[in-house]
């Protein structure tokens, strides 16, 4: 799964949204994951966890200007997808 998402701001500014929503992800789902790991790297977070079987892991790249999620999440990507936009949407408004 590939997105490109605009995040209408600062790269700062991106990446702390992010790590705000992954916070309050971790806080409300954290109890459902086996493992888990996110790491930055710079402007890339690097993301790997299970929950129940299901395995994902991938990269986040904040650009100047957009937010580029490459993530292996399969069988549930399309389920995905649709929540991560409806979470980009939350955090960076419509493009």
């Amino acid at each position: 799964m590939q997105m490109t998402i605009p995040h209408h701001t600062d790269k700062e500014t991106a990446k702390a949204k992010i790590n705000e929503r992954l916070a309050v992800l971790i806080t409300q789902y954290g109890h459902y994951l086996g493992e888990s790991s996110h790491t930055w790297e710079g402007d890339r977070l690097t993301f790997s966890g299970s929950a129940r079987g299901f395995k994902a892991s991938g990269t986040i790249d904040v650009t100047d200007t957009d937010v580029i999620i490459d993530g292996k999440l399969r069988p549930f990507e399309p389920r995905v997808k649709h929540t991560v936009e409806q979470e980009a949407e939350t955090m960076f408004g419509k493009g």
